[in-house]
């Protein structure tokens, strides 16, 4: 695809340079639009060394080529990252006294915009006006989301991360245009052509009664990025997914489960189509032996209450055991605290040998790792414990590290 990303004046301008080398690394055609506040934060020759095509800020240069408009005619797809208060006020208002609003207005592409500004900035009337006036438009906002602002403040205004900003993209390309379906990631490996994929993520809940529940903070992502990487290297595939913090990509069919047992069933009847079987979702492994039919009511359950649990059935090594589909690949996924690596290694030993699956991806968690964040780490075992690999970064680069051990093309 040809790709118009669009960077304004703000702190985040610097992120705006992991959006631009994912969109190049997934071997699209990108051409970076910068407004002049925005070449005081990134440098033109760090964006043209990223982007590998030259950056014009100027409405008077290639003029012969009326290259005001012609960036907008071809594009594809426009992303503007970050997207400042003032940004959204001109979009907003039709303005185009710079190269990237007359791109913006001569484009019949979708537009995806991610805010980034302090939060009473964000949360002014006028800019939350702006914003409904751009999504009754059709334009796509990916955050912004809360966390460290500049200096010590904190709160909602934060720029989404690169990895979020280019899935929404790229999939809000392909609801616009389906025939980019298959083309979406035209540099990645394509050897799941003709192979049917399926990938379990997000995290299953488990009633205690009808408002409650025992879960997990699984957000689904790195699932979601699996199921993403496998579509793009052509495989068929279908995501079970249990409570998604994220959408799930364009072009892969989504079952949605609730509970371990919903999780089980679902992934008893789609794998018996699957060549491949990733387990990325966080099943629960326990749940309450009994779900009231009402809400509980702490008054009437004093200080103290005690909830019997009882096992969740394993999903993978069920799915591991029952499998009868000759050659299929089933990959398992642990998550543990263990901050030992020694130690996490032997615990990821011990699970591949007692689930029965070809491949485990090892991973640690905690209350500030990897659960819900863009960025993760992990090491992948094979049947025999052997460590055959491993990947950090995005999750949409792990994902593909991942594909590349397990179904290598």
């Amino acid at each position: 695809m040809r790709i118009v990303v669009g960077i304004s004046g703000g702190i985040a301008a610097y992120k705006a340079v992991g959006v631009v080398r994912a969109l190049v690394l997934a071997g699209h055609d990108v051409h970076v639009v910068p407004t002049a506040a925005a070449l005081r934060f990134v440098g033109r020759p760090t964006l043209e060394a990223i982007s590998r095509n030259p950056v014009e800020t100027d409405l008077y240069e290639g003029v012969a080529e009326v290259r005001h408009v012609a960036l907008g005619q071809s594009a594809d797809l426009i992303v503007i990252a970050p997207a400042t208060a003032n940004t959204l006020a001109k979009l907003a208002a039709g303005l185009a006294d710079d190269l990237l609003g007359t791109t913006v207005l001569a484009s019949a592409a979708p537009l995806v915009v991610a805010p980034a500004m302090h939060t009473e900035m964000w949360e002014h009337a006028a800019t939350q006006a702006n914003v409904r006036t751009l999504e009754s438009r059709g334009v796509l906002l990916v955050g912004p989301v809360s966390g460290q602002l500049t200096g010590k403040d904190a709160g909602a205004g934060r720029m989404a991360e690169p990895a979020d900003i280019v899935a929404a993209a790229l999939d809000a390309a392909v609801r616009a245009n389906p025939q980019l379906d298959r083309t979406i990631d035209a540099a990645a490996p394509r050897g799941l052509d003709g192979k049917r994929v399926l990938v379990t993520a997000g995290g299953t809940r488990e009633p205690l009664d009808p408002v409650r529940f025992l879960g997990n903070a699984s957000s689904g992502r790195q699932g979601v990025a699996l199921a993403e990487a496998a579509r793009d290297r052509g495989a068929d595939v279908v995501l079970v997914a249990a409570h998604l913090e994220v959408q799930p990509p364009a072009g892969v069919e989504v079952v949605s489960v609730r509970t371990a047992e919903e999780l089980l069933a679902a992934v008893r009847r789609e794998a018996a189509a699957a060549d491949v079987v990733i387990m990325a979702a966080a099943v629960a492994d326990w749940r309450p032996a009994s779900v009231a039919d009402g809400k509980l009511k702490k008054r009437e359950l004093g200080e103290t209450f005690t909830v019997e649990l009882v096992r969740t059935p394993d999903v993978l090594a069920t799915i591991a055991a029952e499998r009868s589909r000759p050659g299929q690949v089933v990959v398992g996924f642990a998550a543990e605290t263990e901050p030992d690596p020694g130690r996490l290694l032997a615990l990821g030993r011990e699970k591949i040998a007692a689930k029965g699956a070809d491949f485990l991806v090892l991973n640690e968690v905690g209350h500030d790792l990897v659960f819900g964040k863009p960025e993760t780490a992990v090491t992948v075992l094979n049947a025999a414990g052997d460590v055959v690999g491993s990947a950090g970064g995005d999750k949409r680069s792990v994902a593909d590290a991942i594909l590349d051990l397990v179904v290598p093309a």
